[in-house]
């Protein structure tokens, strides 16, 4: 065999070759035309090969002319799949150069079969051999055809085409595969001139176009190796990528599942039918499906399953399946649906998940929400009521049906509603476990409109459906009458002290009514003797009828404190100046003090802040301290028996301290609690209430009192009152003594 016979063959066999290889390859992916295309560029470069290499070894003028006719015939194929393959891999090249090509060499291949030699040649006169590498070859000696010039231009567009496609590719940034395909397109059209140039005997060289053509097939075959191997790695990763997906969901428990809807085949992974309850090998439909569901869910699944194919929303349900062993098993779904370009659903995607556990656990939380003793009212972050139990019902009056599902805002009194949403509001911006308007009174809305004291506490609850917070609510009504009732029974009990303290003081409050009653009979009848005797000194009777004016309004006063303390009522708490109540407890008690000998002394403080409280109540509290402090100190020589009255603010604190300071015995360590107890005294006659109703009153202050012994002798009683939240800014460590 030659060496022209053994490459020429070579040739046409790695052709047919790349042919057979991506042949194999369009069939297993026939959405990829480029595939064939290539094929069928494979194909005609071989046969073109083997055409060149007959006409080689031709000896007769009639079998050159057959060859040089039927050569056009895969040259035609070739043309129009390397065109072909350049829009389709390339995507470009200019469309009317495409058909220009096309049309152009179609033309080329009828006129080469309706003249009797073909579109080359009129005439071939003569074989010419010759040795070309030690080989002899054939050439054709012949009379040109002018029609041959068409050939000639049809390899003129196909080499502007390809400069066009190149440039095109290499400008969109792909510019090896426009170096690549372009030029080797490029330059396989250059030397496919020699064709022409050997028919017009212009060069003495065999016919070689196979080569020139096969180059090109071997660029393209090797740019589609490369994504091939790129699409195998793809695979690979792509296989590496399910596995990692398939662990991923069978750690989570999820089934993956697909519904080719048109042919009503449910495909489903391995650890989605043993979720599901179906056989490893088992054929599952729409109604297989279906047949496992709990009978309660199916018509919410279907339903769910219909808007979603109907309306391309996203699919999602929770249902119930019973496995073949009696069990029963939640499960949420979702998934998506894909439409054809009909807009008709043809696949159904998604996962689905053992929620069983979940559902026990809401279940439970349920269950201890219900048997709470308190209402229990649980509200998304928009506000609507997700769940309430017995308890809530009873209190606000609703059935759980008119709650669940509308906003809270219904159960919020109007004059608290303007608030109420800016209040959740920022507590959905710090969630966390606390109570609710912490120094305020909450009430709620009953349905019939009337309103419940309640207190809330709040906690906020993180579930798979978001952020939710449970209130818990305490009707506090039965709460609130009973602190009416103990503080009415405490305003009773301080009356009643009152009333003793007076009869004490009785004596001394008659010494203090008769002064200005005496003096007022005095004048009166001094001014009647004035008048009497006709003589009447005008300045000095107004003297007189000023006196009786003044002692009068004395008498007026000692009355007016004697109705405050025998008047039963309210607690009336306002601001209250400190000093000005103990002022007006010493004008009170004046006159007993005198009788008692007791020299008082006061340390008040200048520019005290003002404390909430009822007066009355607070000289009540002063008048028992400052009697007991004088009886403690009845044994003692008159010039020892001394009181002292301080006022100040407590160091470190803004409240107000009063101080009630005796010179008389102390107070054993023992009894120092025990003198603040109900009937507990050391008087003959006393009723063992007056210190008990005192530190009462003042806890009802928000106070304290309490009683220390002196460093030398005697005792004494203190009691601190809070500052009123306005006066708390100016309050001060500067405690003047006035």
């Amino acid at each position: 065999m030659s060496w022209v016979t053994a490459v020429w063959s070579m040739n046409a066999a790695a052709c047919l070759t790349l042919s057979g290889f991506y042949f194999a390859v369009w069939c297993k992916q026939r959405q990829t035309p480029m595939y064939l295309v290539f094929s069928c560029s494979a194909i005609a470069a071989a046969a073109i090969s083997v055409f060149e290499l007959w006409m080689l070894n031709s000896t007769t003028v009639d079998q050159y002319e057959q060859l040089v006719r039927w050569i056009h015939v895969p040259t035609w194929v070739l043309t129009l799949s390397f065109v072909a393959f350049v829009r389709l891999y390339l995507h470009a090249g200019r469309l009317w150069l495409v058909w220009s090509i096309y049309a152009l060499r179609t033309v080329v291949l009828i006129v080469n079969f309706i003249f009797p030699v073909g579109i080359n040649f009129t005439a071939v006169t003569d074989i010419r051999q010759f040795s070309w590498g030690g080989q002899m070859v054939s050439v054709p000696v012949g009379t040109q055809n002018p029609w041959g010039l068409l050939s000639t231009i049809s390899l003129l567009l196909l080499l502007i085409f390809s400069v066009d496609a190149a440039i095109t590719v290499w400008r969109s940034g792909d510019r090896r595969r426009a170096l690549l395909i372009g030029g080797s397109m490029i330059f396989g059209a250059i030397l496919a001139w020699h064709v022409p140039l050997v028919i017009w005997g212009v060069i003495d060289v065999p016919f070689f176009l196979g080569f020139t053509y096969t180059a090109i097939v071997a660029t393209m075959g090797y740019e589609l190796s490369n994504d091939l191997a790129r699409v195998a790695g793809l695979a690979r990763e792509l296989e590496i990528s399910e596995k990692r997906l398939n662990l991923a969901a069978d750690s989570a428990d999820l089934g993956m599942w697909e519904w080719d809807i048109a042919r009503d085949e449910i495909w489903i992974t391995d650890k989605g039918r043993a979720l599901l309850g179906f056989d490893p090998s088992e054929r599952i439909n729409r109604d297989r499906f279906l047949s496992v569901m709990h009978p309660e869910d199916r018509d919410s699944v279907l339903q769910t399953l219909e808007n979603s194919m109907r309306a391309g929303a996203q699919y999602e349900s929770e249902y119930r399946m019973m496995l073949p062993n009696g069990q029963l098993r939640w499960m949420t779904g979702r998934g998506h649906v894909e439409f054809n370009r009909n807009g008709q659903p043809v696949r159904m995607r998604g996962a689905s998940l053992d929620i069983t556990k979940r559902k026990q656990a809401e279940d439970q939380f349920r269950l201890v929400v219900e048997a709470a003793p308190s209402a229990m009212i649980m509200v998304n972050t928009e506000g609507q009521i997700a769940l309430v139990n017995t308890q809530a019902e009873a209190v606000f009056g609703y059935s759980r049906e008119e709650l669940i599902g509308h906003p809270l805002e219904m159960l919020v009194p109007e004059r608290f509603g303007s608030h109420h949403m800016d209040y959740r509001h920022g507590y959905f911006g710090d969630a966390r476990a606390r109570p609710m308007g912490a120094g305020r009174e909450l009430f709620g809305l009953r349905k019939d409109g009337s309103e419940v004291p309640i207190e809330i506490g709040l906690n906020p609850i993180h579930t798979s459906e978001g952020l939710f917070v449970l209130a818990s609510v305490i009707d506090i009504s039965e709460r609130k009458q009973a602190e009416l009732d103990a503080a009415r029974r405490r305003n009773e009990m301080a009356h009643l002290s009152r009333v003793t303290t007076l009869g004490e003081l009785s004596g001394s409050l008659a010494h203090e009514l008769n002064l200005p009653l005496g003096s007022i009979l005095s004048n009166a009848q001094a001014a009647q003797r004035i008048l009497a005797n006709g003589d009447a000194n005008l300045p000095e009777v107004r003297e007189i009828l000023g006196d009786i004016v003044s002692e009068d309004k004395r008498a007026a006063e000692v009355i007016r404190r004697l109705r405050l303390w025998l008047k039963k009522g309210e607690v009336q708490q306002h601001p209250v100046r400190i000093n000005k109540v103990v002022q007006d407890v010493l004008k009170l008690i004046r006159s007993d003090l005198i009788n008692q000998q007791v020299t008082v002394h006061t340390e008040l403080a200048r520019n005290l802040p003002t404390v909430t409280g009822d007066p009355v109540q607070l000289q009540q509290v002063l008048v028992n301290l400052m009697v007991n402090a004088c009886d403690a100190m009845a044994d003692c020589n008159a010039p020892e028996r001394r009181l002292l009255i301080r006022t100040a603010i407590e160091d470190g604190s803004s409240a107000v301290i009063v101080s009630v300071t005796d010179c008389g015995g102390s107070i054993p360590e023992k009894k120092m609690e025990e003198i603040f107890e109900p009937f507990f005294t050391t008087k003959e006659k006393g009723m063992g209430l007056g210190l008990s109703v005192c530190r009462t009153i003042i806890a009802a202050h928000r106070g304290k009192l309490w009683a220390t012994n002196n460093a030398d002798r005697g005792a004494t009683l203190h009691f601190i009152l809070p500052v009123m939240a306005s006066d708390k800014a100016s309050v001060t460590t500067n405690n003047g003594i006035g």
